[in-house]
């Protein structure tokens, strides 16, 4: 198929909402939020004296690599892809209970967990709009074309 055969979403529907923007934003920033901290625990595993340093280098090794779902989410939200939506959901969704455990946690946490639980529920209520639907051709059932 040739591209004038399938026109892309964005040809299609017009103007991106900005609530799929701010969406994207918000999964943007909680990937660079877990690279940040993934190298910030490597740094700290590399220069410091932690305790396994081992385990310092894969919990950062990990925390980047988390970090491509929600920045892949983000740049395909941007792009208009359906396909996006499953992922930033995803990564609300296991957000979620993070913030609880920050939110029960000591005092110098609290902060932290109230900014992601904000996060998470902003975002997820931002990817479930029916405007944000629409805008990436995601048709629920009964609905196809």
């Amino acid at each position: 198929m040739s591209s004038e055969q399938s026109p892309s979403t964005s040809d299609v529907i017009g103007p991106r909402p900005r609530r799929l923007t701010y969406a994207a934003a918000l999964a943007g920033l909680e990937g660079l939020a877990l690279v940040i901290g993934g190298v910030w625990i490597l740094v700290l595993g590399m220069t410091g004296e932690p305790d396994d340093r081992q385990q310092a280098v894969t919990g950062g090794i990990t925390l980047i690599v988390l970090a491509l779902l929600p920045l892949l989410a983000a740049r395909g939200l941007l792009a208009r892809r359906g396909w996006s939506r499953g992922p930033a959901i995803i990564t609300q969704v296991v957000a979620l209970p993070v913030a609880y455990n920050l939110l029960t946690s000591d005092g110098s946490a609290i902060p932290a967990g109230i900014a992601l639980a904000a996060a998470a529920v902003t975002a997820l209520v931002l990817l479930v709009n029916a405007e944000t639907t629409e805008a990436l051709g995601i048709r629920g059932p009964g609905r196809a074309e």
